[in-house]
């Protein structure tokens, strides 16, 4: 007999990070208006629980990256992996949805898979990218993958997987007011910000990792700009997973001043005339508002040295480069992500007119190559068929 719609279903839900989370609470929010009775529980954001989601693990806590940061977080990563295989076992989630976070969630859906609970990955792992060999570690533990990013349906075709795409979800984020220059305008001024003075965004991460490695460097860098630009503001975005006293803890003392802003991604870098930004989905949101931006990453020496052995097949980290398929903004790795180079690519697009025009309209391809909007609906119609 199919299960009612009045039901209520319960699901495992696994979102670590921030992209991944505001994703989840979308897929929330959109089965709360069609009055899905999902009582959804695992890993998620403040946000997610204000929804009514129930957390074994919060994403603030096991946003971690690189060997010796997720070392120093072991034991509570491990206690938290134990009680969702506990907690799976007790309740019998209809399924689990995976959300990227691949160290984890991996091993986690090897585990729940020999169980015998359904397995949905929503947020590939970047196994095109590095570590191909985990194509075959997901064929036995995933039933289907559902990818947001053009280029990896045909990669798991390929591989023989149950593969679905449905869009990028952070179309589904821009709003007609996030495009007009009016509201861009009085939005500017609220943060005493005129119509003519140049704004650089700096977005250094919302992992504490990210943060450590990457805050001091773009702060730094923003000093040399304001020596030889006093004009210019700066703006610190803060991602929707950091608190203002979470950034405090990795600020060192600065000698500008400084814009602190906390508010939706694209809303934010709507105000900004160009962008410091660390690799991720940042790159995508400053991409869809066709602001030029200089990518950067840092991160532990011993994770870079092991990064660079088993990144291959692509000549990109920054994933608004591969979407785009070449390199439409600078990217710079550990020991080039220093800020004199920083200072001279960021000072290339802030001054020369022409360059920062080339540079927008290329940006302006992203939007098309994402597909349409409307993925968390189409993510909720593919789920239909688990939730029966």
């Amino acid at each position: 007999m199919a299960q009612s719609k009045n039901d209520t279903i319960e699901v495992m839900i696994v979102a670590a990070e921030a992209s991944s989370c505001l994703y989840a609470q979308r897929l929330l929010e959109y089965w709360q208006k069609q009055d899905r009775k999902v009582r959804a529980f695992g890993v998620g954001s403040r946000e997610m629980e204000r929804l009514g989601f129930e957390a074994i693990g919060r994403s603030e806590e096991m946003a971690v990256v690189g060997l010796t940061e997720v070392l120093k977080h072991f034991g509570d990563i491990r206690q938290v992996f134990w009680r969702l295989i506990e907690a799976a076992k007790k309740r019998q989630p209809k399924f689990v949805l995976l959300l990227d976070y691949p160290g984890f969630n991996l091993r986690l859906a090897k585990k729940l898979k020999s169980c015998g609970f359904r397995i949905v990955y929503y947020i590939s792992p970047q196994v095109w990218a590095w570590r191909t060999s985990r194509v075959e570690q997901i064929k036995k533990c995933v039933d289907q993958m559902l990818v947001i990013l053009p280029f990896e349906k045909p990669f798991f075709k390929e591989h023989g997987m149950d593969v679905e795409f449905v869009g990028h979800p952070l179309l589904d984020e821009i709003s007609p007011d996030l495009l007009d220059s009016e509201e861009r305008k009085r939005w500017r001024n609220k943060y005493g910000i005129s119509d003519t003075e140049k704004v650089v965004g700096l977005m250094p991460g919302s992992r504490p990792s990210e943060l450590q490695h990457h805050l001091a460097t773009q702060l730094k860098t923003a000093e040399l700009l304001h020596r030889d630009d006093p004009a210019l503001k700066f703006a610190l975005l803060l991602a929707p997973t950091v608190s203002v006293e979470d950034m405090k803890v990795f600020m060192p003392a600065i000698g500008i001043p400084l814009i602190f802003m906390k508010d939706e991604p694209l809303r934010m870098v709507r105000l900004t005339d160009v962008v410091l930004c660390a690799s991720g989905t940042a790159t995508l949101v400053v991409g869809l508002m066709k602001r030029p931006m200089v990518v950067m990453y840092k991160m532990n020496r011993v994770t870079a040295w092991v990064a660079r052995r088993f990144v291959k097949g692509t000549a990109f980290f920054g994933l608004i480069n591969l979407i785009l398929g070449k390199a439409a903004v600078p990217e710079l790795f550990q020991e080039q992500a220093n800020p004199e180079r920083l200072k001279s690519e960021l000072t290339a697009l802030l001054y020369d007119e022409i360059h920062y025009r080339q540079v927008s309209q290329e940006l302006g391809r992203t939007k098309e190559l994402l597909g349409d909007k409307g993925a968390t609906a189409r993510v909720a119609h593919i789920l239909d068929q688990y939730l029966a």
